[in-house]
Protein backbone atom coordinates (compact mmCIF):
# COMPACT_ATOMS: atom_id res chain seq x y z
CA UNK A 1 0.00 0.00 0.00
CA UNK A 2 1.33 3.04 -0.85
CA UNK A 3 1.60 6.07 1.67
CA UNK A 4 -0.63 9.18 2.15
CA UNK A 5 1.56 12.00 1.76
CA UNK A 6 0.02 16.11 2.70
CA UNK A 7 0.23 18.47 -0.37
CA UNK A 8 -0.42 22.27 -0.31
CA UNK A 9 -0.82 23.60 -3.21
CA UNK A 10 -1.00 28.40 -3.34
CA UNK A 11 -1.86 29.84 -6.81
CA UNK A 12 0.19 31.89 -8.04
CA UNK A 13 -2.47 33.75 -9.32
CA UNK A 14 -4.55 34.55 -7.04
CA UNK A 15 -3.23 33.04 -4.07
CA UNK A 16 -5.56 30.82 -3.12
CA UNK A 17 -4.10 28.02 -0.85
CA UNK A 18 -5.47 23.95 -0.97
CA UNK A 19 -4.49 21.41 1.65
CA UNK A 20 -4.95 18.06 -0.09
CA UNK A 21 -4.20 14.32 0.96
CA UNK A 22 -2.77 12.10 -1.56
CA UNK A 23 -0.74 8.88 -2.45
CA UNK A 24 2.34 8.26 -4.41
CA UNK A 25 2.25 6.41 -7.92
CA UNK A 26 5.05 5.91 -10.23
CA UNK A 27 6.62 9.02 -8.31
CA UNK A 28 4.12 10.96 -8.65
CA UNK A 29 1.61 12.34 -6.75
CA UNK A 30 -2.25 12.37 -7.27
CA UNK A 31 -4.20 14.47 -5.24
CA UNK A 32 -7.27 14.84 -7.92
CA UNK A 33 -6.66 18.18 -8.29
CA UNK A 34 -7.41 20.02 -11.77
CA UNK A 35 -6.99 23.94 -11.28
CA UNK A 36 -7.38 26.55 -9.05
CA UNK A 37 -10.61 28.70 -8.34
CA UNK A 38 -9.77 31.34 -10.64
CA UNK A 39 -9.34 28.84 -13.61
CA UNK A 40 -5.47 28.45 -13.19
CA UNK A 41 -3.97 25.03 -14.39
CA UNK A 42 -0.06 25.98 -14.48
CA UNK A 43 1.24 28.63 -12.12
CA UNK A 44 1.00 26.79 -9.22
CA UNK A 45 3.32 26.19 -6.13
CA UNK A 46 3.05 22.13 -4.78
CA UNK A 47 4.98 21.58 -1.63
CA UNK A 48 5.11 17.99 -0.04
CA UNK A 49 4.79 17.23 4.07
CA UNK A 50 4.96 13.90 4.95
CA UNK A 51 1.24 13.36 7.28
Amino acid sequence: MEPRVKVTIRCNVCGEKFVLRGKREKGMIDTGFKQCICNNTNDLDIEEHSI
